[in-house]
């Protein structure tokens, strides 16, 4: 536990002006972001005596090691770069909202040729209108099944789109009506975007003028006595009217607004958010938190806002956010919101009428959410602490391990050799931190010593960086407090991650000067490999576990426990230990090492598996005629890899199940005929590039594959 008063700006060094703050532990990782219309004033708050602080603060303040500060121009752009860094940098005690269920959303895609209406989720993409969110995705598809009988809207998937294109013949929709068939050319490029267009206002609210349009279309139909078109019309206003009955009608017709209340005790906070568009709601969404600092309703509204707001521009911000308190100051934050949107955005609190009534059911609803999410989360807080505790005695640590990294070699048979790191951090994963390493080398299925390499690398560079960052501390011009000797505020992020460009350091020259310094990548991005662990987890036994102290005792580490899980008794070994420390079946740290080791081997066998179907998509077996899938993994299998099998004869290939002489020889003739890859050669020394210079360095923590759920034990071949 750090002194504060250790780490504490002389007086005067401060700036009494509008900045962001950073707070950083002994690993110089940033654990708390926050903004000031005073730096001055603000920072002195936190460095009073300790017994007058929030029990959250003097917890952070006694965490960190070190505070910075960055001056602005305004506190808009405060609020800015204040966003721009929690996003960044993920701060442990920092107010961070996490969805209570993943909200689809009603997706038009403008973007494409032909705009595809669909159901997503996650990300927003550029170029695709979205409406909603929704409760569940049934509701959109529901709504969908209604207004494709009026536009006729693509909905199939690319695929199935250039299927149709090709064969001449549009999908069950397009026969029956609800799709206009664009595929097939029965309408040009140009009407079908124009029907798209006309869904997105119509969902967007506005719906009486198209409503009366059609309307007057079946009047004068019915005047005109084409009564078979008339009737279509009648059904498609009925059907329109119907779509609409969906949302219920709460405000004026021309209201577009969000409505927010918040829910919240000593410990936690529920956000809940209704979209109303057209005076009716279109969506509904909530968020819970953790109070980490000691925060008020505005400040959890504040928070809240930039989360909402933080990456949307235009229409997607409301002429009108109805809050149950403002942030203080409000100016900036209403400031704030008119730029991102282009025109003024009013943000109040209702006072009467109906907009009170209903911020009253949004505030019934948080306080559901809260109630539901404290049902939920109770026993599981229980849980993780009682597991890391169960953890901690265990293995005779002297703290509960707050981080835990795990490993896990994969191959096929010797071949495709990769390492997998997952990081669980109080017992959650921290998927943004997973690595994936790639092994090479090694002749035949030497976990061992692939271990001992993983664990070698991945430390080295750990040591790397700490050596950096005490160079960097030692340097002329700074000191460990993050206060230049001259008195001006240090800026140690590279100014290329700052949205606001040098408007931002204005007043901060000497931050400038460490641009791209050793605390971040040169995209901005936190150093990778920069945070050590409590517990190192292996999946294996006794020489796993062995291997991976040697390589922390040859790098002279020796403040980080290790442990390894053997797979066939659950067993928990430790180094120099002859016999395993076998927890109860029922152990809840048992069961959180098992999913940790399960999580592990999930990401590695995903990666050896990805690496596997690439070799394979590049084999030259391709080429042989009526040799399928199912006979060139026989092939692989038997021989263990293309190379081996190159050098075999015709009668060893035959001894292969299924593969005929025949089909021995033209795998043969392939084989010789398919010149072996040649290495590699960086063009500037010319010189032929090691493993991890050829390909993605994938441990040098380049973007991880989508993670799917749930841990796998399954098992293709000889995997491991």
């Amino acid at each position: 536990m750090a002194d504060p008063s250790s780490y504490r700006p002389k007086p005067g060094q401060i700036p009494d002006s509008p900045g962001v703050y950073k707070f950083r532990d002994e690993h110089r990782r940033v654990i708390y972001v926050g903004k000031a219309k005073s730096l001055r004033q603000r920072l002195a708050s936190y460095f009073q005596d300790l017994a007058g602080l929030h029990p959250r603060t003097r917890t952070m303040v006694t965490t960190a090691a070190s505070v910075e500060w960055t001056v602005v121009s305004t506190e808009v752009e405060a609020l800015q770069l204040e966003y721009s860094w929690i996003k960044e940098y993920d701060p442990r005690f920092n107010v961070k909202y996490r969805d209570d269920k993943s909200y689809p959303y009603l997706a038009v895609t403008m973007n494409e040729e032909f705009p595809r209406v669909q159901v997503m989720r996650g990300h927003k993409r550029k170029g695709v209108r979205y409406f909603g969110p929704y409760g569940h995705a049934w509701a959109i598809r529901d709504t969908v099944d209604l207004l494709l009988r009026v536009f006729p809207v693509r909905t199939c998937s690319a695929g199935v789109f250039k299927n149709a294109a090709r064969t001449d013949r549009p999908c069950l929709l397009g026969y029956i009506g609800k799709c206009s068939a664009p595929c097939v050319g029965r309408v040009s490029d140009e009407e079908h975007r124009e029907l798209a267009e006309e869904f997105c206002d119509f969902m967007a609210g506005r719906t009486g003028t198209y409503i009366r349009r059609l309307e007057q279309q079946m009047t004068d139909a019915a005047e005109e006595m084409e009564y078979e078109r008339a009737a279509r019309l009648r059904d498609d206003i009925e059907a329109l009217k119907k779509a609409m009955e969906k949302n219920a009608v709460v405000l004026a017709d021309a209201t577009d607004a969000d409505l927010m209340a918040v829910a919240e005790d000593e410990l936690e906070a529920a956000v809940q958010i209704f979209h109303v568009r057209g005076g009716r709601v279109r969506g509904q969404r909530g968020w819970v938190t953790d109070k980490v600092e000691a925060v008020t309703t505005g400040d959890l509204v504040e928070h809240a806002l930039q989360q909402l707001y933080g990456e949307e521009t235009g229409d997607s911000v409301p002429k009108e956010v109805l809050v149950p308190a403002l942030p203080d100051p409000v100016e900036p934050v209403q400031e704030w919101l008119t730029e991102r949107r282009g025109s003024n955005v009013s943000l109040r609190i209702p006072q009467r009428g109906d907009k009170k009534a209903l911020m009253e059911t949004v505030q019934r609803n948080a306080l559901q959410a809260l109630g539901l999410h404290k049902t939920k989360r109770a026993s599981d807080l229980t849980t993780r602490s009682r597991a890391l505790e169960e953890i901690a005695g265990a293995l005779d640590l002297d703290s509960a391990p707050l981080r835990i990294e795990c490993y896990d070699i994969s191959h096929l048979q010797g071949d495709d050799v990769v390492a997998s790191m997952v990081v669980f951090e109080d017992g959650l994963q921290r998927k943004s931190e997973y690595r994936r390493f790639q092994i090479k080398g090694f002749e035949g299925q030497d976990d061992v010593r692939s271990m001992h390499e993983v664990i070698t690398r991945r430390f080295r560079r750990y040591l790397a960086e700490k050596e950096r960052t005490g160079e960097w501390t030692d340097g002329e011009n700074a000191s460990s407090d993050g206060i230049s000797r001259d008195g001006a505020s240090v800026d140690r992020t590279s100014t290329e991650s700052a949205p606001l460009g040098n408007a931002a350091l204005e007043g901060d020259t000497t931050g400038n000067a460490f641009a791209g310094n050793a605390f971040t990548e040169e995209d901005g991005r936190p150093k990778r490999f920069a945070y050590p662990p409590q517990l190192v987890v292996v999946d294996g036994g006794q020489p796993q576990v062995a291997a991976a102290k040697r390589a922390l005792d040859e790098l002279g580490i020796d403040d980080i426990a290790v442990c390894g899980l053997a797979k066939r008794l659950e067993e928990v070994w430790l180094p120099h230990e002859d016999d395993p420390v076998v927890l109860p079946r029922t152990s809840e740290g048992l069961y959180l090492l098992q999913r940790v080791r399960d999580e592990a081997h999930r990401f590695a066998i995903t990666y050896q598996r990805t690496k596997r179907a690439k070799r394979f998509k590049a084999s030259p077996l391709d080429e042989v005629p009526g040799l399928g899938e199912t006979r060139k993994q026989a092939l692989i299998k038997h021989f263990g890899s293309v190379k081996k099998l190159r050098s075999a004869t015709i009668d060893q290939i035959c001894e292969v199940p299924g593969i005929g002489r025949k089909t021995a020889e033209a795998v043969a003739v392939a084989l010789a005929q398919a010149a072996p890859a040649a290495p590699a050669v960086n063009t500037a020394t010319g010189e032929i590039m090691e493993d991890e210079e050829v390909g993605a360095p994938v441990d040098t923590g380049s973007p991880e594959e989508p993670v799917s759920t749930g841990a796998s034990h399954e098992r293709r071949g000889q995997e491991t």
